[in-house]
């Protein structure tokens, strides 16, 4: 199985690819439309229909331009995400406890920041705390 690679895929959308897309659109709102009117005929026929639908729809979409370009991009991502390197446990922790201890100050500075601003707003200037 050969890969594709966004690279691989032209923009270049056919009149075919607008087609699916409109159907498998329809194929949604049909699929939600039959939840609806099969109400009678059970929980089961019910979601089997729609689901149904639904899968019909998003194979429709996949067989698609946009389809095989989505398909290419999940593929890089998986790509990339291999090439992450995780931190250690202890650098883990090292940078919560960096996180908390700023967010601590910060939360402290801006407490004092905000009564010194109401001490000299309310008490000073306006004179309303005696």
């Amino acid at each position: 199985m050969a890969t594709t690679t966004t690279a691989d895929i032209q923009t270049v959308r056919s009149g075919a690819d607008k087609i699916k897309m409109v159907l498998s659109a329809l194929l949604v709102l049909l699929g939600f439309a039959a939840f609806y009117f099969l109400r009678s005929k059970g929980l089961l026929v019910q979601w089997s229909v729609m689901v149904l639908a639904l899968a019909a729809a998003v194979g429709l979409t996949l067989a698609s331009d946009w389809g095989k370009t989505f398909i290419a991009f999940c593929r890089e991502a998986i790509k990339e995400t291999k090439k992450v390197v995780w931190p250690t446990p202890k650098t883990t922790w090292q940078m919560t406890g960096v996180v908390f201890g700023f967010v601590l100050i910060m939360a402290l500075f801006l407490f004092l920041v905000d009564k010194s601003l109401e001490a000299i707003i309310f008490d000073w200037i306006l004179g309303w705390r005696k």
